[in-house]
């Protein structure tokens, strides 16, 4: 996390006597990932955090492949997914590998029968369509058009949606989700020269507490099965937290192009980063201004990533044609580049105002069924003249 942050009460020191107004005491939890190494926070609760009343039967959600060793060029129709009433039932892996999952989903209802927590990953949730809340025991986080919501692992959460139609990408994480390290100083703080600075990084606000007993089901997710566990008081009964270990939220819109007078490499758009993966936001942005500058990509070898496209916005200038929720894979081994007529198209233009996020793994993706039902087979032929 960028840095310290509080909300609540908390006591003056760690592992103190902390008492409620009744005279008893809060119970305090230590949150976090890696031991006791990695960033961590401190969490109050008015009940003990371990109160299990039941253990329902789990669920496989271990992705399939369909396949497994891929050297082909495809793109995905991403708003094919069907929408679906339930949150979880909505979300559908269409790429995976041991790293991560990417994930669609297309959720019409808000979470109210049960509450949700990520035991294997990091959450990072990209809003392509609609508004709402992030509920969590940490704080609430408003999002719209354009969030990505950074959800650390064990965080429990609800989403309160404000609309119907909703479209969100979602990326699992298997290790720790964290801002490009060419970007901080050693002491974790954002650089000059960064996309984007701590003013833009959106916390969590408005503390919920409940002081409530009774029968709440969380649904876990680990080693990719959906547990189902009934607490007996209600997982938002945190008075006060601190720490660096929490959701925040960072709008694709807030993030500043760095541009140049030729072509600038994908790197310059790198946002997030985890093991073996990064993540790059391409925001609207002025092209490249040297007078023989040709602002479209020019042909690269995809020989240590695939590269994964996920079109939000715009007309993506290197593509003939693209449409929202559009998904290309780009796998590894194979050059790939702008499609005929986008080079000579891109000459002498000024601006783009495309918004498209995209994803580069470090070891092979496989496709689920799922993304081969909803391919444009020709798709890897689209270069030909």
């Amino acid at each position: 996390m960028p840095f310290y942050y509080t909300l609540g009460k908390i006591p003056p020191k760690r592992h103190t006597v902390f008492r409620k107004p009744d005279g008893s005491l809060y119970y305090e939890q230590l949150f976090g990932t890696e031991g006791f190494s990695g960033v961590s926070s401190l969490l109050y609760h008015i009940y003990r955090p371990t109160m299990v009343k039941e253990i329902h039967r789990a669920i496989d959600l271990t992705p399939k492949a369909a396949v497994t060793h891929n050297i082909t060029a495809r793109m995905l129709r991403g708003w094919d997914i069907a929408p679906e009433d339930d949150f979880l039932d909505s979300r559908t892996i269409v790429l995976f590998n041991n790293d991560l999952n990417i994930a669609l989903a297309a959720p019409r209802q808000s979470m109210t029968d049960y509450f949700y927590k990520n035991a294997d990953s990091d959450e990072l949730i990209f809003v392509h369509q609609g508004s709402g809340v992030l509920r969590t025991f940490l704080g609430n986080l408003s999002f719209g058009y354009g969030d990505y919501l950074v959800i650390p692992r064990g965080t429990i959460y609800q989403i309160q949606f404000e609309t119907a139609e909703n479209r969100l990408l979602i990326v699992e994480s298997f290790s720790p989700i964290v801002t490009p390290k060419r970007y901080r100083n050693q002491f974790g703080q954002l650089l000059e020269h960064s996309p984007f600075c701590e003013r833009d990084i959106r916390r969590p606000s408005i503390l919920e507490t409940y002081d409530e007993k009774g029968d709440f089901l969380i649904k876990i997710k680990k080693q990719n099965h959906l547990h189902q566990v009934v607490y007996a008081s209600h997982p938002f009964d945190v008075v006060g937290w601190d720490g660096y270990f929490y959701p925040y939220a960072f709008s694709a819109h807030d993030f500043e192009p760095i541009t140049g007078r030729i072509h600038q490499p994908p790197p310059v758009h790198q946002t997030f980063e985890g093991h073996n993966f990064v993540v790059c936001t391409f925001a609207p942005r002025l092209y490249d201004y040297h007078p023989d500058a040709i602002p479209a990509p020019y042909n690269h070898s995809n020989i240590d990533s695939d590269e994964v496209l996920y079109y939000v916005d715009g007309d993506f200038m290197s593509r003939n044609h693209v449409e929202k929720g559009y998904i290309s894979l780009h796998p590894a081994g194979i050059p790939h580049g702008p499609h005929p007529g986008a080079i000579e198209r891109s000459i002498g233009q000024k601006e783009t105002r495309e918004l498209a996020v995209m994803i580069d793994t470090f070891k092979p993706l496989k496709l689920t069924e799922t993304a081969l039902q909803i391919e444009n087979e020709d798709y890897y032929r689209s270069w030909l003249e």
